[in-house]
């Protein structure tokens, strides 16, 4: 499966930006997508996931000979900022959401099997979202898409701000789950792009550059980054 990018512009007043993005990602990696801030790595992920409105181009999937447009189920997103009802527990949002995805998903296990493939305590299963700590939130909406297996994980800095064993176990848990799916990693942490994913994709001047991986994590590597990165304040 490969998801493709063409032509997608997307401008705020006079400001532009996207411009004329086009790509193909290919199914079973992590792309990390490198950007300062303000580069457009999040109006990026809200055009795909259609909610925002660009202006031109369209996105696709390949799939063998088969060519069709891309639907809600092929796209999993994760916010910077969990979003999750906290007047509920932690395993009354499990139950709701696998109760009302029921029909869609494949393989239903049992809820407590879920809570452990995320290292989420037994004590915690029970305690309303709103005393969640942000790394279980984050740990919370990152289950649901991953129970989903949308075709492509869309995951807007969901490590930023966690603790280092809570973010070790995240990235773990995305290289497990790689198979036969796309994850798209926005960071503007080189370090951490480095370390998770198999390609670094830099958005910068509006577009969407690969960046030949050949020395990776040298000092060259990294010092191209920065440069095209300091384009952007330019």
């Amino acid at each position: 499966m490969n998801f493709r990018i063409e032509g997608l512009s997307k401008s705020f007043n006079k400001k532009q930006v996207l411009k004329d993005v086009t790509f193909n990602f290919e199914s079973g990696k992590i792309y990390g997508l490198l950007g300062r801030n303000g580069a457009g790595k999040t109006t990026l992920f809200n055009c795909l996931n259609k909610d925002m409105r660009y202006d031109s181009g369209n996105v696709f999937i390949d799939e063998g000979s088969q060519t069709r447009g891309l639907v809600a189920d092929d796209i999993g997103y994760v916010l910077s900022t969990p979003t999750v009802p906290e007047f509920l527990t932690g395993r009354e949002f499990l139950k709701f959401f696998l109760d009302i995805h029921k029909k869609n998903l494949k393989d239903i296990k049992n809820i407590d099997e879920y809570f452990e493939f995320m290292s989420i305590a037994k004590e915690d299963r029970d305690k309303l979202l709103k005393d969640y700590s942000h790394g279980m939130k984050n740990k919370m909406q990152m289950l649901i898409n991953i129970i989903a297996e949308p075709n492509i994980l869309l995951l807007d800095e969901p490590l930023t701000s966690l603790d280092v064993v809570v973010a070790e176990e995240m990235k773990e848990l995305l290289k497990s789950v790689k198979k036969d799916r796309i994850i798209i990693f926005s960071t503007h942490i080189m370090d951490l792009a480095l370390d998770l994913c198999d390609e670094i994709v830099l958005l910068h001047n509006g577009e969407l550059e690969i960046v030949d991986k050949e020395n990776l994590g040298s000092s060259e590597f990294k010092e191209k980054i920065i440069a095209a990165l300091r384009e952007d304040y330019e």
